[in-house]
C-alpha cells in the first residue's frame, strides 16, 4: 500500500540556520519558507536525489511543533512521510486494521498541496507517520 518515502521531517529551533546548513554546508537545494497555518508550521524543503528533508518550525504559540521543541530544544526527527495512491482508500484500510488517524480523521491539504493524514505514533512503532496522496 505505501509507496516511496516522500520526506523525513525534522523540527528545528532556527529555520534560517537549518536551511543554511543544508545549502551552504551540504550543498543541497533548499526551498523558500512556506507558512502552513492549518498545520501550525513553517516549512522548508531540502531537495535530495531520492527524497526530501522537510525542516519544520513552529508557526504561532499554539503550534504542536512548539511543544516538540519544548521537549527537544535542539530539534530532532518528527515524522516520516510515505506516498499512497489513494489517501481515502488508505485511511479506510488502516482504520479497519485498528490504526488511528490524528485530528478529525479526515485528510487535510499538506505542504505539497496534496491530501495528507497522520497516523498515531502508538500504532506505528512509536513513529509519527504522514501519508500523502501521490
Amino acid at each position: 500500500m505505501i509507496g516511496k518515502l516522500n520526506h523525513v521531517a525534522i523540527v528545528v529551533p532556527d529555520l534560517a540556520a537549518a536551511g543554511d546548513l543544508y545549502r551552504d554546508t551540504f550543498g543541497a537545494r533548499v526551498s523558500a519558507a512556506v507558512d502552513l497555518p492549518e498545520h501550525g508550521v513553517t516549512t522548508v524543503f531540502v531537495e535530495l536525489p531520492n527524497t526530501k528533508i522537510e525542516l519544520l518550525h513552529p508557526l504561532g504559540a499554539d503550534s504542536p511543533i512548539q511543544k516538540f521543541l519544548q521537549k527537544h530544544p535542539t530539534g530532532g526527527i518528527h515524522h516520516l512521510c510515505y506516498e499512497v495512491d489513494d489517501i481515502e482508500q488508505a485511511a479506510r484500510r488502516l482504520t479497519g486494521k485498528g490504526m488511528r488517524i490524528l485530528g478529525d480523521g479526515k485528510p487535510k491539504i499538506g505542504a505539497h498541496g496534496k491530501p495528507v493524514i497522520f497516523l498515531h505514533p502508538a500504532d506505528a512503532l512509536g513513529t509519527l507517520i504522514e501519508l500523502e496522496q501521490a
